[in-house]
């Protein structure tokens, strides 16, 4: 709970009643490694917020297989936002990477604090930016960096992800295979 109120604080001011009454409406929950959190094709009613662990996101295509999209790490919100927004099914699957506990804020809770918190609206803009502009530098990861750029940038991005990770997951993340994964670890 401590957790989720620092990172709120950073964002916005708020009272302690507006941050109690807010919080009244989430859930905790804790996973086991491998554990699917989120589903694709089910609508998402609800944003995570990472108290301890790791999540993968990602995309299953029409082939079955899997695409590792992003990394979600302590102190972090995540879901299938744009999905989230438009109520509709998701395309990405959340996945706990270990043992990970999380805070569940459903869209009541949410709708609540863009109606009653002073500065609710700002959290949720403010929230909307980051997404975009993680989004964005994603974008241009893949389409403007090289892999050894890519791969260079990443414990930058998710700190401590080689020891957190298996390495099939980071080089799907990356865009490229475990094989060219090893000879880029091995120019470090």
């Amino acid at each position: 709970m401590e957790q989720l109120k620092q990172v709120i604080q950073t964002m916005i001011q708020l009272s302690d009643w507006e941050f109690d009454t807010f919080y009244s409406g989430c859930q905790c929950f804790t996973h086991k490694k491998n554990d699917i959190i989120s589903r694709q094709n089910v609508v998402p009613n609800e944003i995570f917020f990472v108290q301890k662990g790791l999540i993968r996101v990602f995309i299953t295509d029409d082939d079955g297989m899997e695409h590792t999209i992003h990394f979600a790490m302590e102190n972090q919100f995540i879901a299938d936002y744009s999905h989230y927004l438009l109520q509709a099914p998701s395309v990405y699957a959340l996945q706990a990477l270990e043992a990970t506990e999380i805070i569940s804020i459903p869209r009541s809770a949410i709708d609540w604090g863009y109606s009653h918190m002073e500065e609710g609206n700002k959290l949720g803009r403010l929230i909307a930016e980051y997404y975009f502009m993680y989004q964005d530098e994603r974008i241009n990861n893949r389409y403007i960096r090289t892999p050894k750029e890519r791969y260079d940038l990443i414990e930058t991005i998710f700190p401590n992800i080689h020891q957190r990770a298996p390495q099939h997951l980071i080089a799907s993340y990356l865009g490229i295979t475990p094989i060219h994964l090893s000879r880029l670890k091995k120019t470090k």
